[in-house]
């Protein structure tokens, strides 16, 4: 009896466990003719084996565990050692029945028993016949069945018979050459087999197949056809083993920079390990330790643990590293649905709005409505409000009050002169230096889902050949699409929904129409001289007294000397340069204390102008109308409003009409409309027709270096015109604000609350509007409007009759007007 290992066939599995059996033996013909006429009985204990198939003529070991299977193996050993061996259809059933075993089984004769001390019996059995179980007699104590034996057809010696046995061989030899963990040995007794249907049964125990597909093979009665089938799963592996050879032989070719690059990295290790430095593999467990407790959507971790696995597989000094790692780091320290705890005390919310600012009760109120809402419904997408004004009245300090009031924390973001898209929506992380928008750094800077979010001067965005941050800007401020906001960096959607974004500007005109239209104005007007007094002494004061180090007792101002600074030194809508020359009159009293000279800490408008010099602006030139063709205008400016003059005189010449003082196109248009109404009325004005043809007339706006515009000198072009044609003087403190139409209507404009303001600070008594505009007035509040007398109007008569006086000017200019008939004498 000759014998072969194991290891031959691999991936042969064999005894009731997978991890036992390690020997085959090769019966040789003679062997198993003799043994195969011995007398057999029809009942046969049939033994159930997990994970291989016995084939006649074969010999393995089994290891016997289950009570069942012991008592079978001592019952045989005991009589003439002949049982039935059938496979399992299901390996891991400890307790298989009837229907968990095939059909088709082997006769085996046990050839050695042998008890191993674990309690375990090892039996070597010798494979007989083929047989069919017909009856089942009884499961107990072991199995016990009536079988059919099944007849071998294996046909007669031929050319095709030969054949098929050297393709077997050839096959075999294949696989004993291809596998390298197969010993050489193998091929010696290989080549002692010269029985077909041994070396079929044989072949067929060992190839690497299934339990499954070894069974169909047994229960094939044609010789020639298992013979066949089982080149066909030889030819299988064969390929198999040809791609593994193929692929380990590609691999080969490279292992040696990388078994060197392994023990480089693996010294680097080691190194650091000792310097207390992480490697990538730690780095990488610590963002995904990282990554699996923030609450992300799914789709957001599933694209985060795609990232990090691709790190594992970049070299660390590859360029792509530092790059994919910086990714990730971003992704993890973003907040996602991280929240603070919004204040719903709308009473301490008022407070605080209070008391950061005086005034703007407009703006506290829809901030308080908000708070409300979100009170009640405790869901609310952020809104988008959009603080709109003239500089130095507070839009951008509001923002952080609103974040206190609210219990937020709190981002600024400058827009001045942003001009590149990217610094919106990120750069593509292929890009060599790549980073996110400012949107998504901000975010992760605050470390919050909810914040307040000031986007500062949104109108000042310009646009370039890098893109338009405006329409960038489309997304960010769209409550419907913010909450998939989409970064080029970040790859994945993110939530700015929760975010109160409020955006300031001086000015609407220079917004993009889409942007606007995503945003809810308010307006933040410009502040009375009271108003002023109150901020001054609530917050500039103090501010700047501590930002100079002084105490209260150090320094005290008087109310009047606070009125002096507003109306004299700082005429303007907000409180920054009122703040400045707070900050001035504080340093001249520090540098006193700090040389220790004697001072008085009052401070009334005396030391005001001691310390700032004379007054910057005369009131007296806002009173002056003692010439004929000037009158005062109402403008708004970016910086709140202002007062205009309209200056026009008249010399010989023949009609020309002269502009000056850098005025815009709708200026321009409005003084050639006045000039063409003048003349259709001259009758009922009492205006010489001649002088508009014998006289030249120049219209001028002082300040020649600031360029003007707009559609508010209407009426005030057309009475200033008048007034040098007539030569009636204009009413004393008055001013006026509209445009006119080429038959005489006048028309409504808009920043009356900021020309009214400007008004009040010239010292006017009198104000012209269109009749449309008295529902501007009827929203401003009372308090502006003390002192001011306003006469509505719809068409240019009425404004003449109101603002010219009757009597002429005391030194009237004289006329030379030349007849039509001296003309043509």
């Amino acid at each position: 009896m000759s014998q072969f290992d194991k290891s031959l066939f691999p991936n042969l599995m064999v005894g009731e466990f997978a991890s036992e059996g390690d020997l085959i033996q090769l019966i040789t013909d003679d062997e198993d003719e003799d043994q195969s006429k011995e007398p057999v009985s029809d009942e046969l204990p049939i033994l159930s084996v997990r994970n291989t198939v016995l084939f006649p003529g074969v010999v393995i070991p089994i290891t016997v565990g289950r009570q069942r299977s012991i008592k079978l193996v001592k019952n045989a050993q005991k009589g003439n050692k002949l049982i039935g061996v059938c496979a399992q259809r299901n390996p891991n059933n400890d307790d298989p029945s009837w229907e968990d075993i095939y059909s088709v089984g082997t006769l085996a004769k046990i050839v050695k028993m042998i008890v191993l001390p674990d309690g375990n019996t090892t039996i070597i059995i010798q494979g007989k016949k083929r047989f069919s179980i017909k009856e089942h007699i009884s499961d107990d104590p072991y199995f016990l069945a009536k079988v059919e034996y099944l007849n071998e057809s294996f046909p007669k010696s031929s050319k095709k018979i030969e054949a098929l046995e050297e393709s077997l061989k050839d096959a075999a030899t294949k696989i004993l050459h291809l596998n390298p963990d197969i010993p050489q040995e193998a091929q010696v007794a290989l080549d002692n087999i010269d029985n077909t249907a041994f070396l079929t049964h044989f072949l067929s125990s060992n190839v690497n197949a299934s339990v499954e597909s070894k069974q169909k093979l047994l229960e094939i009665n044609d010789g020639l056809d298992r013979a066949t089938i089982l080149l066909e799963l030889m030819l299988k592996d064969i390929q198999m083993l040809e791609i593994k050879s193929e692929i380990q032989k590609k691999v080969h070719t490279d292992i040696d920079q990388q078994q060197r690059d392994y023990f480089l990295r693996q010294q680097m290790k080691v190194l650091q390990t000792e310097l207390g430095e992480e490697g990538p593999e730690q780095e990488v467990e610590m963002l995904r330790k990282r990554g699996e407790e923030k609450d992300w959507p799914a789709e957001v971790a599933k694209h985060f643990n795609k990232e990090l696995d691709k790190i594992l597989r970049i070299n660390q000094q590859a360029a792509e590293y530092p790059i994919a790692l910086n990714y990730a780091e971003t992704m993890v320290d973003l907040p996602w649905n991280e929240f603070t705890q919004d204040n719903f005390d709308l009473k301490h919310a008022k407070e605080i709005l209070d008391g950061d600012h005086f005034g703007l009760d407009k703006v506290k109120e829809r901030i308080i409505e908000y708070l409300a809402v979100l009170k009640l419904k405790n869901d609310l997408k952020g809104p988008i409000l959009c603080l709109y004004g003239p500089p130095g009245v507070g839009k951008t300090s509001l923002g952080k009050s609103i974040a206190a009031a609210l219990g937020r924390k709190y981002i600024r973001m400058s827009l001045g002169g942003l001009h590149d898209e990217a610094e919106i929506r990120g750069h593509r992380k292929t890009y060599v230096g790549a980073m996110p928008g400012k949107i998504i750094q901000n975010m992760k800077k605050v470390k919050i889902s909810n914040p307040v979010f000031v986007l500062d001067e949104i109108d000042k965005l310009s646009s370039d050949f890098r893109g338009d941050p405006s329409s960038a800007f489309l997304e960010v401020l769209d409550p419907e699409q913010n909450s998939h906001f989409m970064d080029n960096y970040l790859e994945v959607d993110y939530d700015l929904s929760k975010v109160l974004f409020i955006a300031t500007a001086n000015s609407l005109d220079t917004i993009q129409p889409a942007l606007r239209d995503r945003m809810e104005i308010i307006q933040v007007t410009g502040y009375t001289q009271e108003e002023k007094v109150e901020i001054a002494k609530r917050h500039l004061v103090p501010k700047q007294r501590k930002e100079h180090g002084l105490k209260a007792k150090d320094i005290r101002f008087s109310k009047a000397a606070l009125v002096k600074l507003i109306t004299d030194y700082t005429r303007e809508s907000g409180v920054r340069n009122l703040e400045r020359a707070i900050g001035k009159v504080i340093r001249n009293v520090a540098k006193s204390i700090a040389m220790e000279e004697e001072y008085d800490p009052k401070i009334d408008p005396e030391a005001i102008r001691r310390i700032l010099g004379t007054e910057i602006f005369d009131r007296e030139t806002y009173e002056d109308n003692s010439t004929a063709g000037v009158v005062t205008g109402l403008a708004w400016t970016s910086v709140g409003g202002e007062i205009l003059f309209i200056e026009t005189s008249l010399s010989r010449g023949k009609g020309k009409l002269t502009l000056s003082g850098q005025l815009g196109d709708v200026m321009k248009e409005s003084a050639v409309t006045a000039l063409s109404y003048l003349k259709s009325r001259a009758e009922s004005l009492e205006i010489d027709h001649r002088i508009f043809d014998q006289y030249d007339l120049h219209v001028h706006v002082p300040a020649g270096a600031v360029p003007k515009d707009g559609p508010s000198a209407g009426i005030t072009m057309v009475t200033a015109m008048a007034s040098v044609f007539t030569q009636r003087k204009v009413k004393a403190k008055l001013a006026m604000t509209g445009e006119i139409s080429l038959i005489g209507k006048v028309m409504p404009v808009g920043g009356i609350k900021e020309k009214i303001l400007a008004a009040r600070r010239a010292g006017i008594k009198e104000v012209i509007l269109c009749r449309k505009n008295r529902r501007d007035i009827e929203e401003i509040d009372e308090q502006y409007l003390k002192g001011i007398k306003f006469h509505f109007v719809d068409r240019v008569d009425e404004v003449l009759d109101i603002a010219l006086l009757d009597s002429k000017v005391e030194r009237p200019l004289k006329f030379n007007l030349v007849s039509e008939e001296s003309k043509r004498d």
